[in-house]
């Protein structure tokens, strides 16, 4: 089943896209590897999604958030190659912005981890990293950057 057909199947729709909030880009290609900057959890309105995991914002709350940041990075990579059939996920790096004694980091970065192995199949598994930080910018509960790979036209979604 293709990607977009997969998206349709769990009833999703790519987020509008976003200006980023800086000096930055939201990715930049180095031949077939797209480098992703960091993203954080939006209402559909644009607004951020704040809070601090294990304090106000419970651990489903922010492994949506970060499903959600998922489907925001498959956005921009569809922009970037042209359509999802050519993406390969390399590496996401998820912040989660919790409490000291927090422990659940992985639980909460897993959002994003299901959603691209649910869209992509064999291409969105990755390698990843999840940590806790005591601040996000603009308060947000989750950041997640990632590392993509934009594989050969003649490879028909095969990594």
């Amino acid at each position: 089943m293709s990607a977009v057909n997969r998206l349709k199947e769990l009833g999703l729709e790519f987020p509008q896209e976003f200006t980023p909030g800086g000096n930055y880009i939201p990715f930049r290609q180095c031949g077939d590897v797209l480098y992703f900057s960091g993203q954080g959890p939006r209402t559909t309105s644009g607004d951020w999604i704040t809070g601090t995991v294990g304090e106000d914002v419970t651990v489903d709350q922010a492994y949506e958030h970060a499903r959600g940041i998922g489907l925001a990075l498959l956005a921009a990579a569809d922009k970037a190659a042209g359509g999802l059939e050519r993406i390969e996920v390399v590496k996401i790096f998820g912040m989660v912005r919790a409490k000291s004694d927090f422990a659940r980091h992985a639980d909460v970065i897993n959002g994003c981890s299901d959603l691209l192995v649910n869209v992509l199949g064999e291409r969105g598994k990755h390698a990843r990293s999840a940590v806790g930080m005591g601040s996000l910018p603009n308060g947000m509960t989750v950041e997640i950057e990632g590392i993509m790979r934009i594989l050969p036209e003649d490879s028909h979604g095969l990594a």
